[in-house]
């Protein structure tokens, strides 16, 4: 058995990784820890869980649970892991990482984005982005994985193949982006009270979402350039979901099927990617609750633009599905185990 630790196990992330390894015949986990609740039944704090975990939450002793577990999963606020990880850890252990402390290569960029000091940089060269179905064999063989953002991911998959085929014009790519209110953690905020986000939609983070310089990044490597684009999230009134809209120019005019050809090179053969038939639109209902991601374009000839839809559950495949998946690759199991999820519906 994989004996597993989870820093920050009663955050939404958190607790979705424990429903899902929960129910992984591979996994025993060791530790629940939570700064918030330390000593508090696990089941009191979650009690969906009542009767599945009896054990107490521990603090986020990074170091102690180093010499207990074969795998940490940190679901914490950025900067907190990199502020505790040492050489000695990772020699111990391998880390799992669902914040955005190892995600962006160039320290500058990080330390703009987010306005904290990196306090770990000597990492980021081997930290591995761990979106599975682009880094598949460089995951394998980490130590450190950095677990992809939930708009991140949406939106990376969407438009990946084409930006590696060079399909379309990256410097027109725009990213429009709708995520349920899971997405901004289960902290107390007043933009997040039922009263503000009820019968509501709002955009936020224009031009300064923090998940912009990634996608860039990604982006980036598979365009073989830098690319700058424009990225814009909003909040709905529902718990789960993200449904990313992205409009670009198209370099020259194509067929649908051979946009789909395309697709299919890259992702015919993945189990949690679902390229929708002509016509159809992704919705989030589609994916709640499952490590899916469903795609969808459509081309406009008027305009000379191809409209991309991706649509994922941010907590499964946006943040902890897709941190189960890097487990099993590290650890050398079918990548869908634990993850073969039906989406929930209604």
């Amino acid at each position: 058995m994989i004996k597993a630790g989870i820093i920050g196990a009663t955050g939404y992330a958190g607790a979705e990784l424990v429903r899902l390894l929960a129910g992984h015949k591979d996994v025993d986990i060791v530790w629940y820890g939570s700064r918030s609740y330390i000593n508090d039944n696990y089941a009191n704090v979650y009690r969906n869980f009542c009767k599945i975990v009896d054990a107490r939450c521990l603090d986020d002793n990074l170091g102690e649970l180093a010499d207990q577990a074969d795998v940490i999963f940190t679901a914490t606020p950025q900067g907190f892991l990199a502020s505790v990880l040492t050489e000695e850890i990772l020699e111990k252990t391998k880390v799992i990482d669902l914040s955005a402390d190892f995600r962006i290569k160039d320290v500058a960029v990080y330390e703009k984005w987010y306005g904290i000091e990196h306090k770990s940089p000597q990492f980021l060269a081997e930290a591995v982005y761990g979106l599975c179905e682009i880094n598949r064999e460089k995951i394998r063989g980490a130590r450190l994985v950095a677990n992809p953002g939930c708009y991140t991911t949406c939106s990376i998959l969407t438009a990946y193949p084409l930006a590696r085929e060079g399909l379309i014009d990256m410097d027109t790519l725009i990213v429009d982006a709708k995520s349920g209110t899971s997405g901004a953690g289960r902290g107390a905020k007043v933009p997040n009270l039922f009263c503000e986000v009820n019968e509501n939609i709002k955009a936020y983070g224009v031009a300064t979402h923090r998940h912009t310089p990634e996608i860039e990044e990604q982006l980036g490597y598979a365009a073989g350039r830098p690319v700058t684009l424009s990225f814009t999230p909003h909040l709905v009134p529902m718990n789960r979901g993200i449904l990313a809209t992205e409009y670009a120019s198209l370099k020259e005019m194509v067929s649908w099927e051979e946009v789909k050809k395309i697709y299919e090179k890259y992702y015919g053969k993945e189990t949690f990617i679902r390229v929708l038939d002509q016509g159809v639109c992704p919705e989030t209902k589609w994916v709640e609750g499952s490590n899916y991601v469903d795609i969808g374009f459509q081309i406009d000839p008027r305009t000379g633009r191809i409209i991309l839809m991706g649509a994922i559950d941010n907590l499964v495949k946006g943040a902890a599905g897709q941190a189960v998946q890097n487990m099993n690759l590290l650890f050398g199991l079918p990548e869908t185990q634990g993850l073969e999820l039906v989406p929930m519906f209604p």
